[in-house]
């Protein structure tokens, strides 16, 4: 009996002033040799370890609080707080504070007033017999020296403190509200105002004790009536008219717990005190409502704790969620009350919120929610949709494990994560507010940075190979649809990019697809391997490049945006694949119809060719310049295209070399390098003659090395590879990539320079090739030499 009643659970008040729950356990009151004074001791249930040791201090004010708390301060802005299981071991710990440690009266609710350092003068000099407020005799004549009165103590934490025990000592607040009833009945606008500004200011004390009493079934109505009143208003709002008229309280499933249901009903009350009646708190007043959200904050965790308690009442709920034959109206009322019921459970810190989601997992909240999301009741789909939300949010993993369970049992169309992808492709709003929430929530399931690898490894690998086996194709439906390939098109097999330009003029469906397309361009960031094989296999890019025609432009930025992650990974596979499609092509033409405007989707595709330039990604440059600079040269207003031609020059330059010394023997080599030294300090006539000789040396090769080329990409099927090609290097980068030739692709996948130096020493092993390769590098470095290797 004694652990029941000594049980309780520990907070501490966070900056946001917000309680956090810092786990459950039995509380004691002993003496500490350590600390030099008896102290309240918490131990956790779980495994024994110390939650709190501190030491009750003389001077600290304690305040008990709903029968069952008792808050205190031990530091500047640390506030602690014991919510006890039963109100009888709240009472005997408040007894050892009040009399053993402060030699107080238990029946009071604070222990001492709280000092304020600015005020702690004042407050010594005052008389012991003065230890509270005066209050004025509680008559409509003095109400408003009552309302002068409350309003000059808000500012002064002590008499703040000496009003709020005045109040409570002499059944004060219930004599205001028999008044307020006689100035609604009188209708003493006058005096209803100053009860307006009492009330307010009562409020504004931040005194449980007060709050018990105020929010009382038979008093708070009366509260809120005051609150009706306000001066500035030129007529009353009629906010009890609301609250007993307008907002029924629906009991989906009977409550048979009368304290449960009263404690439903002042919570919902004065959550609306807070957050409808009372104006925003200025900065200065934003203090003084911290208990009434610590109020509403415990009544919550208390209403879940029940609820979650009484497993008959949860059983029966979701029976009937789930039962074919229950009434949409009443299953509307169902859903709304889980909905509300995972609102309430955000209340909770993360120990009690992770108990209760796994209480409604084992009730089965998942294959109900796969039920409801399939109906066509927009509130019931709404509604699920957003316990959908609380539970991926508080969970990934879990909702992932029970997904990858369905296609054992289940049909394609019926998956969970299938139900969400069509709930939001078929959102009615015109505005997709739905399904940008779906859209949210798919991602972070999909996400790889929330999968646990240390509780189980393979969900990453499993979960995604589920996703693109069962939901892709789903996912990607209305874009496949929106952007048909013309069949008939022989194009199509020549790795052209004209496609049927079927784009959506239809704003909705716009917004759709770049959603689709957002996700789309996550996955290709995140997901690497799988996203990569679904593109290659669908030829998907080629699809998004459709968007590009859309009058809507935030669409082909969509689809831009989507080609500019893909390029951005600089993975050859992903290259090879828009080369040999000619992707750039309707990037291009959208570059050239966008004209001279100065617009976002401008400086989207020239970012996109400057991030190839600067990256330098040879296949594409080659690509790009081989193919499109005729239309792209006549662009002068930023350098970008100079610049790619530039780095394809230098590349095509430094190839044409690396060919020029492969063409000679070491022999040759050698005379040239023995020429070279010897002429260094020649007059200038033989310098250039040298330079003349080396000239027409490069020319000739490099013409005979293209007419090769040439010769190899005409020939059927590469045939004529064998040969004047014969004699190229087979590893080096290709000078000229062709771009409908099957050696185009391969001349893509070689990258450049590394690869090189690599093949060029297994080809030919001359000893002197560490000589030649630092010639090279002097060659770059020297103005005087260059224009020797210069065609």
């Amino acid at each position: 009996m004694s652990d029941t009643r000594r049980r309780v659970k520990v907070y501490t008040l966070n900056e946001d002033r917000q309680w956090d729950d810092r786990g459950t356990g039995h509380v004691s009151s002993t003496f500490v040799e350590r600390l030099k004074g008896i102290s309240l001791l918490v131990r956790a249930e779980s495994d024994g370890s110390l939650l709190l040791e501190s030491k009750i201090s003389p001077n600290t004010a304690y305040q008990k609080q709903q029968d069952t708390l008792i808050v205190w301060s031990e530091a500047d802005n640390y506030d602690l707080a014991l919510s006890f299981q039963e109100k009888a071991g709240c009472d005997e710990i408040w007894e050892k504070i009040c009399q053993v440690v402060q030699g107080k009266d238990p029946a009071l609710d604070i222990t001492q007033d709280p000092i304020d350092e600015s005020e702690e003068e004042r407050f010594e000099e005052i008389p012991e017999t003065s230890h509270l407020v005066e209050l004025p005799p509680c008559e409509l004549s003095r109400l408003e020296e009552i309302a002068d009165l409350v309003t000059s103590v808000l500012s002064s934490p002590i008499r703040r403190e000496k009003l709020a025990l005045a109040l409570m000592s002499e059944g004060y607040i219930k004599k205001l509200l028999g008044l307020f009833r006689v100035c609604e009945d009188l209708d003493n606008r006058e005096g209803l105002h100053h009860l307006y500004e009492i009330v307010r200011g009562v409020l504004f004390l931040n005194k449980a004790a007060l709050f018990e009493v105020m929010f009382s079934d038979d008093c708070i109505m009366d509260v809120v009536g005051c609150l009706e009143y306000d001066p500035a208003l030129v007529q009353p709002k009629r906010h009890r008219e609301f609250l007993t008229k307008t907002a029924k309280f629906k009991e989906v499933i009977p409550i048979t717990d009368s304290e449960l249901r009263q404690k439903i009903h002042q919570t919902y009350r004065v959550q609306y005190i807070q957050d409808i009646i009372l104006p925003t708190p200025s900065v200065f007043e934003e203090n003084f409502l911290s208990t009434l959200t610590s109020f509403i904050f415990f009544n919550k965790v208390e209403i879940v704790s029940m609820l979650q308690e009484d497993e008959k009442f949860l059983t029966e709920v979701f029976a009937q969620l789930t039962d074919e034959a229950t009434e949409d109206s009443k299953r509307r009322e169902l859903v709304n009350f889980v909905k509300e019921f995972c609102a309430f459970s955000q209340t909770l810190q993360p120990q009690n919120r992770d108990a209760f989601f796994k209480t409604l997992a084992n009730l089965g909240i998942l294959p109900a929610l796969e039920i409801v999301m399939g109906m066509d009741d927009l509130q019931v789909r709404a509604a699920a949709t957003d316990i959908f939300s609380y539970l991926v949010e508080f969970s990934p993993s879990m909702v992932r494990e029970f997904v990858m369970q369905e296609p054992q049992q289940t049909d394609d169309d019926v998956l969970l994560i299938n139900v969400v992808i069509k709930q939001m492709i078929c959102d009615s709003d015109p505005e997709l507010g739905g399904a940008v929430q779906l859209m949210g929530l798919l991602r972070t399931l999909i996400d790889p940075e929330n999968m646990l690898a240390s509780t189980n490894k393979t969900e990453k690998t499993e979960f995604l190979s589920f996703f693109y086996k069962y939901c892709m194709h789903v996912l990607t439906a209305p874009l496949l649809a929106n952007t048909a390939h013309d069949k008939n098109s022989k194009d199509l097999q020549e790795g052209s990019a004209k496609i049927n330009p079927v784009c959506p003029d239809n704003f909705q469906t716009a917004q759709l697809l770049a959603l689709i397309l957002e996700l789309l361009t996550f996955c290709v960031e995140h997901h690497t391997y799988h996203i990569k094989t679904y593109i290659m296999n669908k030829d998907l890019l080629r699809r998004v490049l459709v968007l590009m025609n859309s009058k809507h432009t935030f669409l082909a930025l969509c689809a831009l945006r989507f080609m500019r992650r893909i390029i951005g990974l600089k993975d050859e596979y992903y290259n090879r694949y828009i080369i040999k499609g000619n992707l750039f092509e309707p990037v291009i033409n959208a570059l050239l119809d966008n004209g001279t405007r100065y617009n976002l989707l401008n400086s989207a595709i020239i970012e996109l060719f400057e991030f190839i330039k600067v990256e330098d990604i040879k296949s594409l440059i080659a690509h790009i310049v081989d193919n499109f600079y005729k239309a792209l040269e006549s662009i002068e207003y930023v350098q970008t295209f100079k610049g790619l031609k530039g780095r394809y020059e230098q590349e095509k330059d430094r190839q044409s070399q690396r060919l020029n010394r492969y063409r000679r023997d070491a022999r040759s080599l050698d005379e040239d390098e023995e020429l070279w030294f010897n002429d260094d300090d020649d007059d200038e006539d033989g310098e250039s003659v040298e330079k003349s000789r080396m000239e027409d040396d490069f020319s000739d090769s490099y013409g005979k090395y293209m007419e090769a080329k040439k010769g190899a990409a005409n020939g059927a099927n590469g045939a004529n590879n064998n040969g004047k090609a014969a004699a190229i290097p087979p590893a080096s980068p290709a000078v000229t990539p062709n771009n409908s030739s099957t050696s185009s692709v391969k001349t893509v996948a070689l990258p450049a320079t590394p690869v090189v130096k690599t093949a060029l020493v297994g080809l030919v092993d001359y000893p002197d090739d560490e000589d030649e390769e630092e010639e090279d590098e002097e060659e770059e470095q020297s103005p005087r030499k260059r224009p020797r290797l210069s065609s």
